[in-house]
């Protein structure tokens, strides 16, 4: 078939297939919107986008078939509701040109009773951004509109900081590659964590694209991205149709299991906040420096209607008015001219760490600016910068003071907190107690600097194998000695898989601290508990731990006991081994 008549009279007859993809919160599986896909005729052989679009590039059709994409998604979407997004992809190049401005005008899109307001233009990496300054005022043109920007394929291709800096979208769509097998790979999900950290701070939206998989959908979960699409949840469709009940259990069920039983650095910030006075946004500018004048404070939440839109800190209001004709032309005027209405504002709930971590990414000439805290959607308080910094700092120090000095990981005194903890809360958890065999023997021929470095690998070990199965939802401490303990929230099929995972990296990592001779021979030469020259072997690891609801030992020091004598059952097999015993409520 000669492509060039197929693609000229695809376009003649605006035949394009339109089909919509849910975009849904990862938090409470409601559908947030719909990417509409645009693909060719089903019987046609550019029915694939790949095909599609490269055929119209190739003869120069790159704009009509755009304009045919855009035209027909849009006359499909007329029953969208009026409270989801419609997400339409527009390359850099095109949205430029004034037919496009057309095409988006708020009369085309009022036949098909659509508001500018649910559209998000999805900017795709299909040509580069050339001219940053000129295709921001283009995207600011729309946006002041109604309009909504997404960041598409961020993490391949041109998706870079400076595009993210530049456009300032709405929303920051994580690319194919970057999701596909994250819960398989801690590079991924740490770079994902690092886009999930600055998307909270620069109060963006961040959607995952093509979770194909429940492991990536559950990984995605316990990083807090916001929203996600990919065929696991729902392939594209004609219509726009619900998610799987299948679906929606599964993230119901990860999203309980998200609670953050092991941060020991999880202080409210609400506990620290100051019931400042806050200001009406039609309070005049003069009234405002009034009360900066007559107290000691240096900032003003301003309010409406209970709820915070925006901050005046002093410095902010003195510069305004220290202006040539400032006075005159401010002094009576609300103070809603002058106010940041994008300040830092953060629920009663959020972590210290988190708020302090969002106040330190803030532009520099804001760093110092107040946060403003929020309960159940009403002003709450205020917190300085000091006040945060202070309490933050104190908090480090408490907990680097109980962190043990040569592996870095939780001593005695937070180990029976968490374990307090989990006690008490009369849910399933694993604990694992691990502990090395013939480490003696090793500081004894090899010396205590050459054990310090096994201690090390040991901790490192179990850490990487607990953050690639589970992510952050576990707990490590180091008891003392060679003797560790692990504390995971998840199934118990799980805890097998990762125990194993443990004793496989252990036994192929240990072998690098044996000279050439013992690793050869399997075993080493020493001394026994009576001064006899014997053979042992080589230092391995024994796992012994309990599943389920731990509450039935009422103490660590009964749960310490009964997990010991499992522990001496796993030291018969005289090589690494795991033993878990699952408690029946």
């Amino acid at each position: 078939m000669d492509i060039l008549c197929e693609i000229e009279k695809i376009l003649k007859n605006m035949n394009i297939t339109t089909l919509f993809q849910p975009i849904i919160s990862l938090s409470d599986c409601r559908i947030l919107g719909y990417e509409a896909l645009s693909r060719g005729p089903i019987d046609s052989p550019l029915y694939l986008p790949s095909d599609l679009f490269s055929a119209a590039k190739k003869y120069n059709k790159t704009w009509e078939l755009e304009l045919a994409c855009r035209v027909t998604a849009i006359k499909n979407s007329k029953t969208l509701s009026p409270d989801k997004f419609l997400f339409i992809n527009v390359d850099p190049e095109i949205i430029k040109s004034q037919n496009f401005q057309t095409s988006f005008s708020k009369e085309y899109l009022a036949k098909y009773n659509i508001s500018p307001k649910n559209i998000i233009f999805e900017i795709t990496e299909r040509t580069a951004i050339s001219d940053y300054k000129a295709f921001s005022k283009i995207l600011k043109n729309y946006t002041s509109q109604g309009y909504k920007i997404a960041l598409d394929d961020t993490g391949s291709g041109y998706s870079g900081l400076q595009t993210i800096s530049e456009t300032k979208p709405h929303y920051i769509k994580l690319d194919i590659e970057l999701i596909h097998n994250i819960d398989r790979n801690n590079f991924k999900k740490l770079l994902v964590k690092s886009f999930v950290d600055f998307s909270k701070a620069a109060k963006l939206k961040l959607i995952a694209e093509g979770i194909e998989t429940e492991g990536e959908l559950k990984v995605l979960i316990d990083l807090g991205v916001y929203a996600g699409q990919g065929f696991f949840i729902s392939k594209p469709n004609h219509d726009f149709c619900e998610i799987p009940e299948s679906v929606k259990k599964i993230i119901i069920t990860y999203n309980k299991l998200k609670k953050d039983y092991f941060n020991f650095r999880k202080y409210k910030i609400g506990t620290i906040a100051e019931n400042y006075s806050s200001f009406d946004r039609k309070v005049s500018c003069s009234d405002l420096k009034n009360y900066f004048n007559k107290t000691s404070f240096t900032g003003a939440c301003i309010v409406e209607n209970s709820s915070p839109v925006g901050l005046v800190m002093k410095h902010t209001l003195d510069s305004v008015l220290a202006t040539q004709y400032g006075v005159a032309i401010f002094s009576k005027r609300p103070v809603e001219l002058v106010m940041d209405k994008n300040a830092l504002v953060v629920d009663y709930n959020t972590s210290i760490n988190s708020a302090a971590k969002m106040a330190m990414q803030r532009d520099t000439d804001k760093i110092y600016d107040y946060v403003i805290v929020t309960k159940n959607n009403t002003y709450y308080g205020i917190v300085t910068i000091k006040n945060l910094l202070e309490f933050t700092v104190t908090i480090e120090k408490n907990y680097a003071k109980e962190l043990n000095p040569l592996t870095g990981l939780p001593g005695n005194i937070l180990i029976e907190k968490t374990l307090s903890d989990i006690l008490n809360s009369n849910e399933s958890f694993c604990v694992l107690y691990l502990d090395l065999d013939n480490f003696k023997i090793y500081n004894d021929v090899y010396g205590f600097e050459n054990g310090d470095k096994i201690l090390k690998f040991t901790a490192n070990t179990i850490k990487d194998c607990l953050l690639e199965l589970f992510t952050f939802k576990n707990f490590v401490g180091h008891i003392g000695g060679d003797d560790f303990i692990c504390i995971i929230k998840a199934s118990l099929e799980e805890c097998y898989k990762v125990s194993q995972l443990i004793i496989d990296r252990f036994d192929s990592g240990i072998l690098k601290f044996f000279n050439e001779i013992d690793s050869k021979n399997k075993y080493i030469v020493g001394l026994d508990r009576k001064g006899v020259e014997d053979k042992f072997n080589l230092t391995s690891i024994s796992i012994a731990g309990v599943y389920g609801n731990i509450a039935e030992f009422n103490t660590s020091v009964n749960l310490a006991l009964y997990v010991s004598k499992l522990k001496k059952k796993s030291k018969l097999q005289r090589h690494s081994s795991y033993i878990i015993e699952e408690i029946k409520n």
